[in-house]
């Protein structure tokens, strides 16, 4: 079973699809990382060996940003985008949506589920004797 990055990559899969399992790595990416190597991308991740995965895990670590480190970057992006007080911050710090969606219906991944704000009763009219 190969394992990159911390990472344990599905064995059946084809490795241009299998890099993906990646936090920071998708298809172009993957791509660039399998011509640099020279290996073929419908090789099965089963398949790589010893050497092969060693490769993949070098080129990685040199030339990318992955995994916990870049998960930090994005954090840290984000508390500083809070710190300073800007429009992006405050979206952020509230759990609204950031990039100019509606907001009046949908958003529900970003808000959670729906709050129904229940009707005031009504009060009898006070009769006066």
């Amino acid at each position: 079973m190969a394992r990159i990055s911390g990472v344990e990559l599905p064995i059946n899969k084809r490795l241009e699809i299998g890099l993906t399992y990646i936090y920071g790595i998708g298809r172009s990416v993957a791509l660039k990382i399998i011509k640099e190597t020279g290996l073929s991308p419908g090789k099965k991740i089963k398949e790589l060996t010893d050497v092969e995965v060693a490769k993949i895990q070098k080129l990685i670590n040199e030339n990318y940003k992955v995994e916990g480190d870049l998960r930090r970057q994005v954090q840290g992006n984000i508390r500083h985008l809070m710190e300073i007080g800007c429009y992006r911050g405050f979206r952020h710090r509230k759990g609204l949506p950031v990039r100019g969606q509606r907001t009046r219906t949908n958003a529900r991944t970003r808000k959670g589920k729906k709050k129904t704000v229940k009707a005031a009763k009504k009060e009898a009219p006070k009769k006066d004797k």
